[in-house]
Order: structure tokens, then C-alpha cells, then sequence
């Protein structure tokens, strides 16, 4: 299948790559320099620009930061056309970015109108997911779609579910990473809390991950450094997923909190903390840095 892949981030990048390593013809383009040239270097064709990657492409799929960067770059922006002029009738849109619902829809319908069907599928997993191929999907957009884009989303991730009309998978995802900013704020409080009365963070966590505070942080992405050689805590927070995009998720929840009239006040605090955090100059570390903000000393 012929598909175009635009955005290569921590994500993007190894979810291309996926698809590539699949047999797929994937033609990848990013913004960034780096990113086009790490893609290269494993092999997949990187095009010169966005407009020449979605030439002839079946399927379409983005990984972009933010809303106004999916609306920009499928809508247009500063009278520059976007990317919709581009894309040939019949060809499927699969944007996996995290953006608001209203976005999605906004998208899906002036793809619709011009032939070009689309479904929201935000991602959960971390870079970890994405390299290894077992993220979730969670997919907003007609059961059609969905099943045309089913074949590229196995060969992405592992579990692949359909929340409803487009839009519901980035309400599904904005819930998740609610409650996953909540956790891990939660967490690394323990973890700082017997640290600070000298207790070992390994055998904590341990204790914690085996008991009823166990928690997908503890099993799979501790906040403090040398607790797990794999988490981004043990790689001074590099790479992973970044403290100011959960910042915009968090916000995305309170936005959708505040417009349906919904109560989330451990969601509001987790914002705030995680503002702080980067106001602190901490915003392009991993979200498990936030465990900086509790820790003694």
C-alpha cells in the first residue's frame, strides 16, 4: 500500500518505520532535519515536502504536536493551502496526533467533502510502543474506515479499539492521559516519600508494583533514575514523552472538562503541577521528571 507519513517525531518516526520494515511504500516527510534523517538512515524514502509525500498515496497518516499543527497542515493556514488539495479522492486519512475533538471533526469534514475519508486513532504505549509495534489505537470515525485502516494499525500496535463517531478516539485518549498525568504525579510522591525515610526506590517500587498501588508507572516506566534501565528516568529524561506535551493534554481535558460541564479536580491539579514543572525550565523532559518537583533535596 502506497503511504504518506508526515511527522517522525519519538512516535512518528518509529511507527513509519513499522509500517516501512512491513513492505508498505512509505514516503515520510517531517519539518525537522534530524528527525527526516534518522528515518533515512533505517532505510525509509523521505520526500522533499509534504505536498510531494501524499502524491498518489492511498493512505495518509499524521503525527503532528498539536491541533493547530493538524489544521495547518490538512486545512491551510496564512492563505497557504493545505494539504487536502493534495490528496487524491478515495485516499484515507489516519491522524494518530493528540488533538482536540473538535479538530478532528473540523478535519473529517472538509475531507469529506472532498472525497477523502478520515478517522482520529491518538496512540497510548510511549516510544516504547511505538518501536516495538504494540500500541493501542483508539479510533474515532465510521466502522468503513476503520476497517480500511485496520490492516496498517495491526502492523503499528497491538490493541486497536473503536470509541465511536470521529472525534471519540481523541476524547478516549485525553481521558487516559488525564489519569496517566494523575498516576504519575501520585507516584513519584510515594517513591519520593520513602526515599526521603531511606528507603531503597528499587524495593519500593517493587513493593508498591506488587501490591494495591500497583500501577503501569511502576510496571513499566518508573520515575526515579536507576529503578528501570529502560524508562527515561534512567536516561536523564531524554526522549520518551515530554513534560509540555502533557501539559497540552492536561490542558485538552479541561477544556473538554469545562465544555460538558464535568468535574475533574485531580485533573486540574496534575495541570498545574505539571505547568509549574515546566515553567521550572523542566518542559522538554520526559513527564516522569516530574518526580523532580517531590523529591528531598
Amino acid at each position: 500500500m502506497k503511504i504518506a507519513f508526515i511527522g517522525l517525531g519519538n512516535m512518528g518516526g518509529p511507527m513509519a518505520h513499522n509500517l516501512h520494515k512491513a513492505g508498505h511504500e512509505v514516503r515520510a516527510f517531517d519539518l525537522s532535519q534530524p528527525a527526516r534523517d534518522k528515518l533515512a538512515a533505517d532505510g525509509v524514502p523521505i520526500a522533499p515536502d509534504a505536498v510531494t509525500a501524499v502524491q498518489g498515496a492511498e493512505v495518509v497518516v499524521s503525527m503532528l504536536p498539536a491541533s493547530q499543527h493538524v489544521e495547518a497542515l490538512f486545512l491551510g493556514r496564512d492563505g497557504q493551502p493545505g494539504l487536502l488539495q493534495s490528496i487524491a479522492q478515495g485516499a484515507l486519512i489516519i491522524d494518530s496526533s493528540t488533538i482536540a475533538a473538535a479538530t478532528s471533526q473540523k478535519v473529517a469534514k472538509t475531507a469529506e467533502a472532498a472525497g477523502v475519508a478520515f478517522i482520529d486513532a491518538p496512540v497510548s504505549g510511549g516510544t516504547g510502543g511505538a518501536i516495538a509495534g504494540t500500541l493501542t489505537f483508539m479510533v474515532g470515525g465510521p466502522a468503513a474506515a476503520l476497517e480500511r485502516a485496520r490492516p496498517l494499525l495491526e502492523k503499528m500496535g497491538a490493541n486497536i479499539f473503536h470509541a465511536g463517531a470521529v472525534g471519540a478516539g481523541q476524547t478516549a485518549k485525553i481521558c487516559n492521559n488525564m489519569l496517566l498525568g494523575i498516576l504519575m504525579a501520585g507516584t513519584s510522591e510515594a517513591i519520593a516519600l520513602g526515599v526521603a525515610n531511606g528507603l531503597d526506590p528499587k524495593v519500593l517500587s517493587e513493593i508498591m508494583r506488587r501490591s494495591s498501588g500497583g500501577n503501569w508507572a511502576l510496571e513499566k516506566y518508573n520515575p526515579m533514575p536507576g529503578v528501570m534501565e529502560t524508562a527515561p528516568a534512567s536516561k536523564g529524561y531524554a526522549g520518551g514523552f515530554g513534560t509540555d506535551l502533557m501539559l497540552k493534554d492536561l490542558g485538552l481535558a479541561q477544556e473538554n472538562a469545562t465544555a460538558v460541564k464535568a468535574s475533574t479536580p485531580l485533573g486540574g491539579l496534575a495541570r498545574n503541577l505539571y505547568a509549574a514543572h515546566s515553567l521550572a525550565g523542566h518542559g522538554a523532559l520526559d513527564f516522569s521528571s516530574i518526580i523532580k518537583m517531590v523529591q528531598k533535596g
